[in-house]
């Protein structure tokens, strides 16, 4: 192929395209931006969740399928939660607003841990209350047990005086699921209206 081509031509072309393939190859293998936020952490890579199957306020199945395509946070909480559930929902609702045309590239999600009292339609009307946008779902407890230990929340159950006036102690911090229905992240108390929206800006925008 370079019979015919002068020698020095012939080691320039060599070089150039020597220096192409570096060039290639070191942007290939350079490491990509790593994002961070200031209102939790993020996972380096995001963590694989298995394969569910809740059931959401319509009394409909919800699976892994439901949470692609878009940016989730997901709170795990009850209906009858005394104070920190209708504090995190309220401060979700203002970040929504804070999003703007944005918000509809987030679900927010009310993960009940409390499927004994927290029915579909309860659920509904519980999260509809805080904000039309917000879903609410709930499932067996195997089902909240296998999300538990893939998404690192905790709960438990705690005696009232009486059976029906038991609660639910759990988690405080958010998790937060990417649009490839990944775990990506946890966003922690105490939950700061503002930096949330900030944070999920930062990631609408570098997705």
């Amino acid at each position: 192929m370079f019979a015919k081509i002068p020698v020095q031509l012939r080691f320039g072309l060599i070089a150039a395209v020597a220096a192409a393939l570096g060039l290639a190859l070191s942007i290939a293998l350079m490491p990509s931006k790593v994002i961070t936020i200031d209102s939790g952490t993020l996972l380096q890579p995001p963590r694989v969740l298995p394969t569910f199957v809740l059931v959401d306020g319509d009394g409909k199945p919800f699976t892994n399928a439901d949470l692609q395509g878009r940016w989730s946070v997901v709170f795990a909480g009850f209906t009858t939660c005394p104070d920190i559930c209708p504090t995190t929902l309220t401060t979700l609702k203002g970040v929504l607003a804070d999003l703007g045309p944005l918000a509809s590239q987030v679900q927010v999600l009310l993960l009940s841990i409390d499927p004994e009292r927290d029915t579909p339609e309860r659920l509904k009307n519980y999260v509809q209350f805080f904000d039309a946008r917000f879903r609410g779902v709930t499932g067996p407890t195997v089902e909240l047990d296998k999300l538990a230990r893939a998404m690192s929340f905790v709960y438990v159950k705690v005696p009232g005086a009486t059976p029906e006036t038991y609660t639910m102690d759990h988690s405080a911090a958010l998790m937060l699921i990417n649009p490839q229905g990944q775990l990506a992240g946890f966003l922690t108390a105490p939950h700061r209206q503002q930096a949330l929206a900030a944070d999920l800006t930062t990631l609408l925008k570098t997705q």
